[in-house]
């Protein structure tokens, strides 16, 4: 069962909340993190990629970037100001982008539940960026940024939200990708209760933020057999219910097409998919849509077989297997540098661009996966294949601090 507990969170003042709010360390590169933060003293960007505070050609990942974290973040609590809570309670943390809204529960949440399996992954994590966060976190002393997780949420746990959210929020304002960002704190008994109400919930489920849990735990194994447990025995989370939450494609651009014309490629193609003219964003699940020498097509995949395991039967692994591999040569899509991906929240006309300019020779629209395939993956203990989902919008780092 989920062991859910409050903490003393280090936040910002209200006034300052706009301010010191930044997208997450790893949806940005160090160049784009240092255009964002030009000029804004209170970016949390300086704590999460400090590498943008110190000369160009510094490795990120050397002793300087991590001292340099620490030193900006007791910076940025003099600067904003940052305050620490005088109690330890949970939050609410509302995200709403455009007609979209969804509302989670911000709190700290078991280490052991991670490694039990309480908590479940669905994504292979790289030893680089647990290595990066994991440094971060003890150099800090905090866990800075929070992971995104899912749950079937039962029916006590909405009426506990739904009474907190008809008062005054401690923050409440729109960023600059116009997503409106409000955070409540909540009172003793509903902390009270929700901590009991998540005591009886079976999963929780990683939708974003694999590396921050992984580096968590790691962080865990580093502190424990010295001091025993403690704060660092939790990480911060923001827990939304499975049915609020929103999936967007993440789609697939191919620099090349491996010697063939866009005539050959059409008929290899009619040979193994149901091929037609059709829109650029598929209709349902099982049709991808290609845009190739200025036209969009619908590649049928049928019906996957059920007797294949719940990953084989994504589009995007359907995909791989029946035109990526076999025609245009793309194996491991993590490493080879003739493929790239691109969210879904840019949509089909940046697909469209990459393929006009040249940059790309095609593009592949796909319909995004679901909720339950992501749940059923991860509660089969499978993986999912790489830049498969894509959750918008996002939460800010910089909101709400563990310190460790």
């Amino acid at each position: 069962m989920a062991s859910l507990s409050a903490f003393r969170a280090l936040r910002p003042v209200p006034a300052a909340a706009a301010r010191v709010a930044a997208v997450p360390y790893d949806v940005v590169s160090t160049s784009e993190a240092r255009a964002i933060a030009a000029g804004e003293p209170l970016s949390f960007l300086h704590v999460s990629r400090p590498e943008i505070d110190l000369p160009d050609d510094t490795d990120a990942h050397s002793g300087a970037v991590y001292a340099r974290a620490a030193a900006n973040l007791e910076s940025l609590e003099r600067a904003a100001p940052l305050v620490v809570e005088e109690s330890a309670s949970l939050y609410l943390y509302r995200l709403r982008m455009g007609s979209h809204e969804q509302t989670g529960i911000a709190g700290c949440f078991s280490v052991d539940d991670y490694r039990r399996d309480v908590i479940r992954k669905h994504e292979r994590t790289r030893p680089v960026k647990e290595d990066d966060r994991t440094r971060h976190i003890l150099a800090v002393g905090a866990q800075t940024g929070p992971v995104f997780l899912i749950y079937r949420v039962p029916d006590a746990i909405r009426s506990v939200t739904a009474g907190a959210r008809s008062r005054q929020p401690l923050f409440d304002f729109e960023a600059s990708d116009r997503v409106q960002h409000t955070v409540w704190r909540l009172n003793a008994a509903e902390t009270t209760t929700l901590i009991g109400e998540f005591a009886a919930i079976p999963a929780m489920y990683i939708a974003d933020g694999h590396h921050r849990a992984a580096a968590a735990a790691r962080a865990e194994a580093a502190l424990r057999p010295a001091n025993g447990p403690g704060p660092w025995s939790a990480f911060l989370a923001v827990a939304f219910p499975h049915d609020e939450v929103q999936v967007l494609a993440y789609n697939r651009v191919v620099r090349d097409l491996r010697g063939l014309t866009p005539k050959q490629l059409l008929a290899e193609l009619a040979q193994r998919v149901e091929l037609h003219e059709g829109p650029a964003v598929p209709a349902r699940q099982g049709d991808v849509a290609m845009y190739l020498d200025g036209r969009w097509y619908t590649l049928g995949l049928g019906t996957a077989p059920a007797e294949l395991p719940p990953d084989a039967r994504l589009d995007v692994s359907r995909l791989q297997t029946a035109v990526l591999g076999p025609l245009l040569g793309i194996g491991d899509v993590t490493t080879d540098p003739r493929i790239d991906f691109v969210g879904g929240l840019r949509g089909t006309a940046a697909l469209e661009d990459l393929v006009r300019s040249g940059q790309a020779a095609a593009a592949f629209s796909m319909h995004p996966v679901s909720v339950d395939d992501i749940m059923q993956i991860s509660d089969a203990g499978g993986i999912m294949p790489p830049k498969s989902s894509w959750f918008e919008p996002k939460l800010r780092d910089g909101l709400l601090v563990h310190k460790i």
